[in-house]
Formats: structure tokens, sequence, C-alpha cells
């Protein structure tokens, strides 16, 4: 059963049986996010492509679909294409703790048969008149456990949509989208720092030591993006569809590359019984 969230004239729709996926936003009165997938996408590609959904405790790809953590070498069955991407809990149900008017928080946690180190995540979400602030914290259990996590919000272009982006810096990818380690400048492409009109510019980019908030300007509604916590990454990515920004604490592939002696991978350790935090606010004005 969805739970519907409202605050003045804003809402939010949650499913916590397709992963807490954020299923609608309405903002200054109009539907701000993709409500289904595209038409005409695959179909065992589709649910990643709406919503906003959480990514953990994995964002973005894995090299070869593994980690490697200790001695130990682990392999996760690929979700999207031949790749393992963008976590475990988006396809989980979640348990609903409390649910309010404006509020909900909920539960989930991953047993040993699909995430090794088991722990448990737990995602609050607050709506505000004109702000939406979404927390997701990560527990360890009884064994220490890599750790990367954020959102992965589909927003509608209406109109000339505009965002700006405060990063000079994207990294390197390989041909399947995969860090390769190496930061590059922002270029005439990847620029963002002015806010421009995306119209065809076509973006699949990490960007890296990034300042916030980023900023979505459609021509009725101004939305900044704000975070908190372990995070200075944002991936954006502007298919013809809608476009994406998601925060996220750590690269693509961090597991990988921090073992490699990548620096700056943002990739997190959380020992036994402790816990890592990152929080997004999304806060808007016509």
């Amino acid at each position: 059963m969805s739970i519907e969230l409202t605050a003045g004239q804003d809402r939010v729709s949650i499913d916590p049986e397709d992963g807490a996926r954020l299923t609608s936003l309405v903002a200054g009165g109009a539907e701000r996010l993709l409500t289904a997938p595209p038409e005409g996408a695959a179909p065992e590609l589709a649910d990643f492509l709406w919503g906003c959904f959480l990514m953990a405790p994995w964002v973005g790809r894995l090299r070869a679909n593994e980690i490697r953590w200790g001695e130990a070498t682990h392999t996760f069955p690929a979700n999207f294409g031949s790749q393992a991407i963008h976590g475990l809990v988006r396809d989980e149900a979640w348990n609903v703790g409390s649910s309010g008017d404006s509020s909900a928080a909920l539960t989930c946690t991953l047993g040993h048969d699909r995430w090794p180190w088991g722990g448990t995540f737990r995602y609050r979400i607050d709506l505000a008149p004109g702000s939406l602030t979404l927390v997701l914290e990560a527990e360890a259990g009884d064994r220490s456990m890599p750790v990367s996590m954020g959102w992965h919000p589909w927003f509608r272009r209406l109109g000339d949509t505009a965002l700006r982006v405060d990063s000079d810096q994207v990294l390197e990818l390989d041909d399947d989208l995969i860090p390769t380690g190496n930061r590059c400048p922002v270029d005439e492409l990847t620029d963002l720092r002015t806010g421009p009109v995306l119209s065809e510019r076509l973006l699949d980019h990490v960007y890296v030591s990034s300042r916030p908030p980023a900023v979505i300007a459609w021509p009725d509604l101004t939305m900044a993006i704000d975070w908190s916590g372990p995070a200075n990454t944002l991936v954006i990515h502007t298919p013809p569809a809608g476009f994406c920004v998601e925060p996220q604490t750590a690269w693509p592939n961090a597991p990988a590359l921090a073992q490699a002696g990548t620096e700056g991978t943002g990739l997190v350790t959380v020992e036994p019984g402790q816990t890592t935090a990152l929080t997004t606010t999304w806060t808007w004005t016509s």
C-alpha cells in the first residue's frame, strides 16, 4: 500500500513494497518526477527509469559485478543488462515503522544470502511546504562492511530546464561507464557551473568534489538539492526522457578503486553495530 504525505499543496507518494521508491512528487502545483518508465523501455530495464529510488549498499556499477573485501571476493547477479548496478535495497520490500501526515520512517534488513555482511538500512522522509528531507542510514551487523549509498531521482523535463552543478571535475569512464580512477576537468559539454539549459545536452557523468547545492530551474519553479554527510559525488544523467541528479556518498566501483589505492572514492567502512548516514534536502520556490 502506498504512503501519501502532504504539506500544504505539496505531496509525496512512497511505495514500501517497491524499494521505498518515491513514486510521485508534486511541488509547486506540478508533478516533478517521472511516474512511470518511458514508453518503449525494455522490460528488464524499466524499473531503473522512473521515480526516485535508493541506492545501497553500493552505488552505480561494479567492475565484473564483484566486491573484494578482505581476502574474499563476492559476486552479485547482474540486474541491468550484464551489470550489477545500484545496490540491493531497490528491489526489497521495506517495513513501515511509522507514517503520519507529512513524515514516514521505513527499514530494510539485508540477509547474508544477498549481502554477505548483513546490515540494516533506515529511511526517513519528511515533507514540509516547499521542502523534502530524505535521510538514509546504514547500520552494520556483526561484521564490518563497505558501504556507499545515495538517491536516484528521475526528474521531468518541463519546458527549458536548466541545471547548475558546482563541480569542476568529472571522472574518466571506460566503455562500460565504470570509473577508471582518473579525474578530468569539466569541458564544454560537462561544465554546469553556470546553470545552462540542458536542451539536447546528453550527460552520463560522475561529478566529484561537488559543492552543494545543485540547482534545477524549471520555467515555473527552482529547486535546490542540498546534501550533508559523507558525500561530494553527484551523478548527472540527462537522456531525452528526463534527467537525474544523484547525490551519493562514493564513486561507482568504489570498493575496487579504493582497494587499488585510489584516493577520494568516498567508500565508508562501517564497523559492527555502528552507523553512517546521508541526508539530502530539496527546497523549492516558484
